[in-house]
């Protein structure tokens, strides 16, 4: 064995899964964070033995007492170049970090967008000291926000953050809020709102619900549907009202793509500047603050809050990252309703 690679040896204990892949995955202690899918890649390499016999098919049968040893290469470089990009960071410790992204960097690498990324960044600020996620010494993104959406993102720097942040996105179980300034203001009382369909009223509080789904013809963009697609909740409280726009705090019960974005624009309250799904909304020139809210050159949108379990020590972390500055610009030039 080479100096970069590590043993990881398990016992097969009562009743397992009658499959090498699944009985491996349940009984790897979860600190080793080896997941079914790299498992899926280390079995057909030779990596996995079973009482000291080499296994290269996932679906050979193990019974209980049998002792499999994983051979685990330690984290690779990857392509991505660091790069010298200041950051701020909410907090950091061995496994994770919490920044606030500014509107208009882009999370991670893609052929539009292959330098200036969240993630050049990040390596950058890691240096070397990163153990890495998949076998690559890489930061394990588990969410994103747009390139043109601002606020607070967890990233993480190992195996076992990774899929313990990972399980929480996937059962909703994340606290995250968003500030929003959106053409109109929400209100109960309005008939029209009250007549969109899949809109209702918690108190103040504005709920939709629908299903979501990729467009049918545009594939950059999501759809509201009520039958098919994923399931899709969001919260909506008035902050502010200014006039012809309103500051919203909205609150995932869900998280899909776009989801704040769709589901204001599904309620008759686009957000300003948002070009995709605001139909390129304009107020009257007559409407003061109107160049400031036709003009704004960005979706406004923020992510304000993040709470969630530390995936290693367990405590709960909460972070906030305030109103951003183009907000209260904007909403300084639009005299209060």
């Amino acid at each position: 064995m080479s100096a970069s690679t590590r043993i990881v040896s398990v016992t097969i204990g009562p009743n397992p899964e009658p499959r090498l892949d699944k009985a491996v995955a349940r009984a790897v202690p979860e600190g080793e964070a080896i997941s079914r899918s790299r498992l899926a890649k280390l079995i057909p390499a030779g990596a996995v033995a079973v009482n000291g016999a080499a296994v290269i098919d996932p679906k050979a049968k193990v019974a209980e007492g049998d002792v499999v040893e994983i051979t685990v290469e330690e984290a690779a470089d990857v392509d991505t170049l660091p790069e010298d990009i200041p950051l701020d960071i909410l907090f950091e410790d061995d496994d994770l970090i919490v920044v606030n992204k500014p509107a208009g960097m882009v999370v991670h690498p893609a052929p539009g967008s292959p330098s200036g990324t969240l993630v050049n960044a990040l390596l950058h600020h890691f240096g070397g000291d990163l153990s890495g996620v998949g076998g690559e010494k890489r930061p394990g993104i588990v969410h994103r926000i747009d390139k043109d959406t601002s606020g607070i993102l967890v990233v993480a720097k190992s195996d076992r953050a990774h899929h313990g942040l990972a399980a929480q996105f996937a059962d909703h179980s994340m606290e995250r809020e968003y500030f929003a300034v959106c053409h109109g203001v929400p209100d109960g009382s309005d008939p029209r709102l009250r007549g969109v369909k899949g809109v209702s009223f918690e108190g103040a509080v504005l709920k939709i619900t629908t299903q979501l789904a990729r467009h049918k013809t545009d594939r950059q963009r999501q759809a509201v549907l009520f039958s098919g697609g994923r399931h899709a909740v969001t919260r909506v409280r008035v902050l502010e009202a200014h006039g012809p726009v309103a500051l919203v705090a909205c609150r995932l019960e869900t998280g899909r793509t776009h989801q704040i974005r769709v589901h204001m624009a599904h309620a008759g309250h686009a957000l300003v500047g948002d070009q995709t799904y605001g139909g390129r909304r304009k107020v009257s020139e007559k409407t003061p603050g109107s160049a400031a809210i036709n003009g704004f050159p960005r979706q406004a949108l923020h992510a304000a809050v993040l709470g969630f379990t530390h995936p290693v020590t367990q405590k709960t972390l909460r972070f906030e990252a305030p109103i951003p500055a183009d907000f209260r610009v904007l909403l300084a030039e639009i005299a209060p309703s």
